[in-house]
C-alpha cells in the first residue's frame, strides 16, 4: 500500500512544482526586455487566465474520481464515456471564455485598475493566449483521467513537454524574431497545444479508447452525476477564491510591507500544498478504484495509509519550517526590510502543516469517492468561520488576527471531513 501511494504521490508532486515554470519563464524572458511594463503585462494577463482557468478546475477533480471509480470497476465502456463527457465540457466551456473574451478582458482590467501601455500589452497578450483555452481545458480532462486509470506519470511526463516547449518556442520567437510580448504569448500558446496533443498521443497508444457515440455521451441519468460532481466542486472552488482573494485584499489595504509579507509567507503554504497534492492525487486515485471494486476494506486501509503519510508530511515540513524557516526565506526575497517584517508572522507559518494536512488528505479521499456534497459544505462551513474569525479579530489583532482566520479555515475543513467520513464510507456502499 505505501509503495502503491509513493508511486502515485511522486509523479504529482513533481507534476505540481514543474507547472508553475510555465508562467514564471514568461517573467522570466519579459524581464530581460529592459521595460518593467512588460512584465506588468504578463502579471495581468497570468492572473486573468489563472482565475478563470482555476474555476475549471472541476474538469480535473471530477474526472479523476469518476474514472478511478469505473478502473476498479474494469469497466472501460464507462471509462470510455467519462472522457468523452470531459471533453465535451471542456470544449464548450473553452467556447464560451473565447466568445466572451472581449468582456472578459475589460472587467478584468477594470478590477485591477490597469491602463495606459500596461493594458494595451496586456490585451495584446491576453487575445492571443485565449486561443489555448480548449487545449489547457482538455489537459485538464486528460490529467484526471490518466490518475484514475492509476497513471501519474502522463501527466508528469506531459508536464514537461509543455514547459521544454515554452522555452525553446519562446526564446526562439522573443530574441530570434523580435516578437516581444506576442512571442512570449505565441510561446506559451503552442506549448499548451502541443501539450494537450502530447496527451491525446498518450491516451491513444496506451488505452486505445472507443469514443462513444454523442448520444450516449450526454445520457440524461450519468450526464446529471456528472454535472452534479463537477458543479459541487466548482462551487467549492468558488469559496476557495474567495478566501485567497480576500487574504490578498487585506494585506494590500495594510500597505506594501505587509503584502509584501504575506505574500512572502504564503509561498511557505504553496510549497507544502505541492506535496500534499501530490498524496491527495494518490488517494484519489486509490480510494475511487477501492470503490469501483466494491473494496471496503481496502477502501479503509487506504484511507488509514494516506492519514499516516500525511501526517509524516506535516512533520518533515514543520521541523524543516521551524529550523530553516529564515533561510529559505532569504532564498525567496533579498528585502531585508520584508524579511524582517515577516519574522513576526512566522509562527503562524509553521502551524499550516499541522493544521493544514488533513484537509488536503481528506479532499483527496471524498474526491476518489465523489462526495463532492460533503467537500462543497465543509469548504463552505470552513469560509464562514474564516470570514467571521477575520470581522472579529481583525479590529483587534491586525495581520495576526488574519492569520489566524486562514489557519482556522484550514483545520476546519480537515475536521468537517473527518467526521463526516465514517457515514460517507458507510452509505457509498449501499447506494
Amino acid at each position: 500500500m505505501n509503495r502503491e501511494i509513493l508511486s502515485l504521490a511522486i509523479p504529482s508532486i513533481i507534476t505540481n512544482i514543474t507547472t508553475p515554470l510555465l508562467a514564471l519563464m514568461d517573467v522570466a524572458i519579459v524581464g530581460h526586455m529592459g521595460d518593467a511594463s512588460y512584465i506588468a503585462a504578463i502579471a495581468v494577463g497570468g492572473t486573468i487566465f489563472n482565475m478563470v482557468y482555476w474555476l475549471f478546475a472541476f474538469l480535473r477533480m471530477g474526472t479523476s474520481g469518476l474514472s478511478a471509480q469505473a478502473h476498479g470497476a474494469q469497466d472501460e465502456h464507462e471509462l470510455n464515456l467519462v472522457l468523452s463527457r470531459g471533453i465535451l465540457v471542456a470544449l464548450s466551456a473553452s467556447a464560451i471564455i473565447i466568445l466572451l473574451s472581449p468582456l472578459l478582458a475589460e472587467l478584468s482590467f477594470a478590477v485591477m485598475d490597469v491602463d495606459g501601455n500596461v493594458k494595451d500589452m496586456a490585451e495584446r497578450y491576453f487575445r492571443i493566449l485565449v486561443w489555448g483555452a480548449p487545449a489547457v481545458l482538455c489537459t485538464y480532462t486528460f490529467s484526471g483521467w490518466a490518475l484514475g486509470r492509476k497513471n501519474p506519470k502522463a501527466p508528469m511526463w506531459v508536464s514537461f513537454i509543455i514547459n521544454i516547449a515554452n522555452i525553446l518556442v519562446s526564446l526562439i520567437l522573443v530574441f530570434v524574431f523580435r516578437l516581444k510580448i506576442e512571442g512570449v504569448a505565441f510561446g506559451t500558446l503552442s506549448a499548451q497545444w502541443l501539450g494537450a496533443l502530447s496527451f491525446i498521443l498518450i491516451i491513444h497508444r496506451k488505452y486505445h479508447p472507443a469514443m462513444p457515440s454523442f448520444g450516449r455521451t450526454i445520457q440524461k441519468g450519468a450526464l446529471k452525476r456528472f454535472f452534479s460532481v463537477n458543479a459541487d466542486i466548482f462551487l467549492r472552488t468558488c469559496c476557495l477564491i474567495a478566501v485567497t482573494v480576500w487574504f490578498t485584499r487585506v494585506g494590500s489595504q495594510q500597505g506594501t510591507v505587509v503584502l509584501a509579507v504575506n505574500t512572502l509567507l504564503m509561498q511557505f503554504f504553496i510549497l507544502f500544498s505541492y506535496f500534499m497534492d501530490g498524496f491527495a492525487f494518490a488517494g484519489e486515485s486509490l480510494c475511487g478504484n477501492c470503490l469501483g471494486a466494491r473494496d471496503k476494506k481496502r477502501l479503509d486501509h487506504s484511507i488509514r495509509a494516506l492519514l499516516w503519510w500525511g501526517t509524516v508530511v506535516s512533520v518533515i515540513f514543520t521541523v524543516l519550517y521551524f529550523t530553516c524557516g529564515e533561510r529559505i526565506m532569504t532564498l525567496l526575497s533579498g528585502d531585508t526590510e520584508v524579511i524582517e517584517a515577516s519574522k513576526e508572522y512566522f509562527h503562524w507559518v509553521i502551524l499550516i502543516p499541522i493544521v493544514g494536512f488533513a484537509a488536503f488528505t481528506w479532499d483527496g479521499v471524498y474526491i476518489g469517492i465523489t462526495r463532492t456534497r460533503e467537500m462543497l459544505l465543509s469548504m463552505a462551513i470552513a469560509t464562514a468561520i474564516y470570514f467571521i474569525l477575520y470581522f472579529v479579530l481583525f479590529p483587534h489583532m491586525g495581520n495576526d488576527g488574519l492569520w489566524i482566520a486562514f489557519l482556522s479555515y484550514l483545520l476546519s475543513r480537515g475536521i468537517i471531513l473527518h467526521l463526516a467520513s465514517k457515514r460517507a464510507s458507510r452509505d457509498i456502499f449501499l447506494e
